[in-house]
């Protein structure tokens, strides 16, 4: 269990990784030409590059923590924050039609909270 709880959250921090770097470093109307990328036409560029930040964040979050054994309760928080995220990109994306990310979203949004309940739980790093 505990090597698939590391997979699961190695997945999710490269997500996060590819989705902030996308979004802090691409322009916004570059973005909004991608597939999926239709709700930055409804967003301001500072708060896709704040969504940007908030990935990379996420991205350390999920696995620096545990590898250097500082404060690794921040782990299952992270996961814990990943849900709540995916909720919000799964209202957007449903609101523009996008409803093959919205199921991207769940799955991203089912593996959080995998390694959420696993970190919190039963494979807890204490």
């Amino acid at each position: 269990m505990n090597v698939s709880l590391w997979i699961a959250a190695g997945v999710l921090a490269v997500v996060a990784l590819v989705g902030g770097i996308s979004k802090t470093f691409v322009p916004k109307q570059k973005l909004g030409e991608a597939p999926g990328g239709e709700w930055t036409a409804h967003a301001g560029a500072g708060f896709i590059k704040t969504l940007g930040v908030l990935e990379l964040l996420a991205a350390v979050g999920l696995i620096l923590p545990a590898v250097l054994d500082i404060a690794p309760v921040l782990v299952p928080v992270t996961a814990a924050c990943w849900v709540l995220l995916m909720v919000g990109a799964m209202i957007i994306h449903f609101r523009d039609g996008g409803f093959k990310f919205v199921v991207l979203n769940l799955a991203y949004l089912a593996v959080a909270v995998f390694v959420a309940w696993g970190r919190f739980g039963p494979q807890s790093f204490s």
